[in-house]
């Protein structure tokens, strides 16, 4: 910011429009009840009924696009705070507080030693193409 001359603070930058600081989007808080399921990779999706959620007049606009994201497609966490251009603090409170609601659920990604292994794998692959 500079001064204008007369006194009043001017913006350098009059494109960018309003800006809102994440602790506002968030009401000041860091962490959800859900915090501790929300890595990067954690995928949200939404519930059945979340079809309603515009009627909840206590759900903000970034709550409502992330039910909105996750309709047409399940979304990851970090592709939620990508699309959405949020840090990822902010987007996991945010998905805490739709999994409070009721309106998303998280599910997580299969553990990599539940996976089968990668010689396995590739042994069915050569079978298959030994046929």
């Amino acid at each position: 910011m500079s001064d204008d001359g007369y006194g009043a603070p001017h913006w350098f930058d009059d494109d960018a429009g309003p800006v809102v600081r994440p602790y506002a989007m968030t009401r000041g808080r860091t962490t959800s009840a859900a915090q501790h399921r929300l890595d990067l990779i954690a995928v949200v999706v939404t519930e059945p009924h979340a079809d309603d959620a515009g009627a909840d007049q206590t759900l903000a606009p970034e709550h409502m696009d992330i039910v909105e994201l996750c309709r047409t497609a399940p979304q990851s966490v970090a592709e939620l705070a990508s699309e959405l251009d949020l840090p990822i603090g902010v987007v996991r409170v945010l998905i805490g507080d739709l999994v409070a609601d009721e309106l998303v659920h998280v599910t997580r990604p299969v553990p990599p030693a539940q996976l089968p292994d990668e010689s396995i794998l590739r042994e069915v692959i050569d079978g298959l193409r030994a046929l």
